[in-house]
């Protein structure tokens, strides 16, 4: 018999109950009728008239009419027994059991009607065999039920009820696969609004009006939405099997996105336009962008060893799949272990996980997150056709985008800010999107929203800057529109909302991922400033983009006097006690003391150097690495004063010993310069005399490369260095 698990597709808070899969137990012949009936009366009235579901109504029909005889039969069984024990009860012990089987097939039934009323429109059509054919197994299983069900030992039966069901089972033994001819027409005529996309035309208002307002009933901008929401779920939920494929379902989303906008204008729908109306997704750093998946993202789906959504899965030898540029550097600093299992390598190969990769893709694509996947070299590595993009979609999609830009040149306010929210979500993923909609000219447009009184305006015009700020191309044209960079500060200082300026951060992080771009940022008037001080005051998502932005900026040396003179060096101080912007801040100092200039400003900040000790014996791995760098080159440029303050600092010296063991390769590099520079100081070996035997430094080649420092001396300490 067929399984409920063919309607696992249902939205999940619609899920089957456990009544779905199992037969109830314990229950007497009149309980087993009593709870029959019920159930059967309950579809019945559920799905009489007017109620049946828009599409499958002939089928939907003919399983009702089933489920009434059996309801008629039922009822008659029931006033026949329902003063009698189970003892004392004529109903045969085989219809027991038949009935305890129809109770499954009533709930399966039910699943299916569901199914039909619940689903989208859209969804039906595409499914109309499939769904066709579910409607078939069930009037197989009652076949089968009738054949086995011992009518002629039920004496006190009525004889028309009796015809009843002897009519039932021979109706049932030739019942034969139906599909709809009308719902057929409707869903080839949907494809072929499709292939005409795909082969480079757009169809014809009149025959989309007259498809999907007409004859599906989709009449308002909410309807749509209901649709595309319902679409983009089953790719989800599906993860990659499904028919018609991913790539076919995202040019039917596009497809409706298309119309919504072509058939109903901007009309405001169902996600609203006024702060509160709506709940607002969590935005933050560029590579998430973003949305509450932040909290929500599968485990299977994270790196083990960074945490973060893999852009690049890869498989070990141990079988276990870590993202590429985790596992490889790991690999570098000489691990020859599985860091999950701790089992040890065979080899070093690493092999693309290209199942799970297309599930990420899958799962990004259907949430709108971006997801450029990172470039390799590895020929294995490649783009699945699975989740890449159809024409059909692109050409739709591109299409909208020529409508949403229009409205941004010419529209009301509330069009503009509807076709800034639709170009924020059409960014969100695929590298084609983001460049055909600049390409169309959109940027001037949004920037023009980026000073507007409208908080929602200003909201969607900047996080849609974001969106089109990862495809590479687009930041040099972000750039070069006169104005823009300014007005992206201004939002960033003086925005309406939170999440404007966190995303105006996030925008200025994007941006400065180009190296020439890094400088220009820096002197824009208030930048600077404006990180820093999200850096101290921001949200914990704002505190991440914030110091993200200004690492970016500190890797550009002509930045350095701009980040102290504007507290941002003061901020990065600061920051050092927060979970989650240490790491990133520790690494800013790092690159900032390599200047005389921030090495002094650096050794200024009273609780600089506390900072990074802390950081040295709580921190990450990486955050480990840029505390030891940065205390080093303080060392080196921060005066004596600075030096003193570090030689001082508590238990540095068996934080040390223990970084040159466990830290990473450059962590260890470091290490062993710092314990070096300490050599040449007058006082180490006081400061130091207590620790136990010493080691000579001078063979310690590593380090001597890591020096600055001439006339490396070989003196006792009490902190052992290994020879790297």
């Amino acid at each position: 018999m067929a399984s409920a698990a063919i309607f696992s597709s249902l939205r999940r808070q619609r899920s089957p109950t456990l009544e779905a899969f199992l037969a109830p137990v314990d229950l007497t012949d009149v309980g087993l009728l009593q709870t029959l009936t019920a159930l059967s009366s309950e579809l019945i009235s559920a799905y009489s008239g007017k109620k049946l579901p828009f599409y499958q109504r002939k089928n939907c029909k003919s399983l009702l009419r089933k489920i009434q005889v059996f309801s008629v039969l039922l009822e008659c069984l029931l006033e026949n027994n329902k003063n009698r024990s189970r003892g004392s009860s004529d109903l045969p012990f085989t219809a027991f059991l038949c009935f305890k089987e129809l109770y499954l097939l009533l709930y399966r039934s039910k699943i299916l009607l569901d199914y039909c009323s619940h689903s989208s429109k859209l969804w039906l059509l595409l499914q109309n065999h499939s769904i066709s054919g579910h409607f078939h197994d069930l009037n197989q299983e009652i076949s089968t039920l009738l054949d086995v069900f011992p009518l002629k030992d039920l004496k006190s039966l009525p004889e028309d009820v009796r015809e009843q069901v002897e009519l039932l089972k021979k109706q049932a033994r030739k019942s034969q696969l139906f599909v709809d001819k009308h719902d057929e027409m409707l869903r080839l005529k949907l494809f072929s609004f499709l292939n005409e996309f795909e082969n480079g035309g757009v169809p014809d208002y009149a025959q989309l009006y007259s498809f999907f307002v007409e004859k599906l009933g989709i009449c308002n901008p909410r309807s749509c939405r209901v649709e595309i929401e319902f679409l983009e779920e089953q790719i989800v939920n599906h993860e990659g099997d499904i028919e018609p494929t991913s790539s076919v379902l995202n040019g039917f989303v596009a497809l409706m996105r298309y119309c919504r906008f072509l058939l109903f204008g901007f009309e405001e729908d169902d996600m609203g336009l006024r702060l509160g109306k709506h709940k607002k997704p969590k935005r933050g750093l560029i590579s998430q962008e973003i949305a509450e998946t932040f909290i929500s993202v599968p485990k299977d789906f994270c790196c083990p060893i960074s945490l973060d959504l893999m852009r690049d899965p890869v498989i070990v030898a141990t079988g276990q799949t870590y993202d590429r540029a985790p596992i490889s550097r790991w690999m570098e600093e000489g691990h020859c272990t599985c860091p999950k299992t701790g089992q040890l390598l065979d080899h070093t190969r690493l092999v693309p996980n290209r199942a799970l990769r297309n599930l990420i893709m899958h799962w990004c694509a259907a949430r709108k997150i971006p997801y450029d996947p990172l470039e390799s070299g590895d020929p294995c590595v490649e783009c699945f056709p699975s989740a890449s993009p159809s024409r059909a979609a692109l050409e739709a999609n591109k299409a909208t985008a020529a409508l949403l830009i229009k409205q941004l040149e010419n529209g009301t306010q509330i069009a503009k800010t509807i076709a800034a929210r639709e170009i924020r979500l059409l960014a969100k993923t695929g590298k084609e999107n983001r460049a055909y909609i600049a390409e169309a000219g959109a940027i001037p447009h949004l920037k023009n929203l980026l000073s507007s009184p409208d908080a929602v305006a200003q909201e969607n015009s900047v996080t849609a800057m974001l969106n089109l700020s990862i495809f590479d191309k687009n930041k040099g044209r972000i750039i070069d529109e006169v104005g823009c960079l300014a007005l992206i500060v201004g939002v960033l200082r003086f925005g309406h909302t939170t999440e404007a300026r966190e995303n105006a951060a996030a925008t200025l992080f994007s941006l400065s991922a180009v190296h020439d771009y890094k400088r220009q940022i820096a002197k824009e008037d208030g930048a600077v400033e404006a990180l820093a001080g999200l850096l101290r005051e921001g949200s914990p998502r704002g505190k991440k983009d914030a110091v993200t932005a200004l690492f970016n900026l500190s890797t550009h040396t002509d930045n350095c006097a701009r980040m102290i003179e504007s507290g941002a060096v003061t901020a990065l101080v600061g920051a050092l006690g927060s979970e989650g912007v240490a790491e990133e801040a520790a690494g800013a100092l790092a690159l900032i003391v390599r200047q005389q200039v921030g090495a002094t400003a650096v050794g200024n900040e009273e609780t600089a150097v506390a900072g990074l000790i802390s950081m040295m014996r709580c921190g990450t791995p990486r955050g480990k690495e840029n505390a030891v760098a940065a205390l080093l080159e303080l060392c080196r440029g921060g005066g004596a004063a600075a030096t003193e303050r570090v030689l001082k600092a508590p238990s540095l010296a068996s934080l040390l010993q223990t970084l040159l063991f466990t830290g990473t390769k450059r962590a260890r590099r470091k290490a062993a310069s710092l314990a070096r520079v300490f050599q040449r100081c007058e006082h180490a070996s006081v400061h130091y005399s207590g620790f136990g035997v010493g080691y000579a430094f001078s063979g310690n080649s590593a380090a001597a490369r890591d020096s600055t420092f001439p006339g490396d001396v070989s003196v006792s300490m009490s902190i052992s260095v290994p020879v790297l």
